[in-house]
């Protein structure tokens, strides 16, 4: 799992090797990386070499130091971290039309891609949606519905879109939720995907993409009212 480092620079070599076992799933967001020792020893380098190595992801966004917590991963790669700042610098105008097309691209290969379990899986999302809306539970209903477009997005079986949309997803759904919340329960109910599960369940990829323009259009136009009554 661990390699030796040699030659060159050993803190350059030390965060790639860090960054390679984050990228790989060896340590995931939020895991704590082991004791500084335990580290110095698996990468046979000095504690002053690990260190600033350490410091050079916490830099990068890879890594974030807490006292009293260690060091944790706070990113899986340096493509993330740079998503997440581009995306913290746009406006949710300009998020939305982001989402617009990495969704419709998802909803027209996951009717041509989806299996059986991808479909059990949007189901079972769907279901999680409609009993939070019965239960007037509105955060509840955003965790379901921000888990059926993960589970759409999966459905497409593209690594990189699965990827790209991943990074995007906390910043976006922590401005929509802001959105949904004010127009509850009207907006919700206008965001139970039945009409898209059944797309990509009958495999119609004109009736999913055409889904996908409605719902986001719906969201835009909120937005933009909202927008507008906020400077009234």
């Amino acid at each position: 799992m661990f390699k030796k480092t040699s030659r060159v620079s050993l803190v350059e070599q030390v965060v790639m090797q860090i960054e390679s076992l984050i990228e790989k799933g060896h340590w995931e967001i939020g895991d704590k990386l082991p004791p500084e020792l335990e580290l110095m020893e698996e990468f046979d380098v000095s504690r002053n070499t690990l260190r600033e190595a350490i410091r050079a992801l916490v830099h990068a966004g890879l890594l974030e130091t807490r006292q009293g917590s260690g060091t944790i991963v706070r990113s899986s790669s340096s493509l993330g971290v740079a998503m997440e700042r581009h995306i913290e610098k746009s406006n949710l105008m300009e998020t939305l039309e982001v989402r617009l097309a990495l969704e419709r691209e998802a909803a027209q290969l996951a009717a041509v891609h989806r299996t059986s379990r991808d479909l059990q899986q949007l189901e079972n999302c769907m279901d999680q949606c409609r009993d939070a809306l019965n239960r007037e539970a509105i955060e509840d209903f955003i965790t379901a519905d921000m888990a059926f477009h993960k589970a759409m997005v999966k459905a497409s079986h593209n690594q990189l879109l699965q990827e790209l949309y991943e990074y995007m997803t906390a910043p976006l759904y922590a401005s929509i939720r802001k959105l949904m919340i004010t127009n509850t329960p009207l907006a919700c109910e206008k965001v139970i995907h039945s009409e898209l599960l059944e797309a990509i369940r009958e495999q119609n990829l004109e009736d999913a993409t055409k889904y996908v323009n409605e719902y986001i259009h719906n969201f835009k136009q909120g937005l933009e009212l909202e927008t507008k009554e906020g400077n009234t």
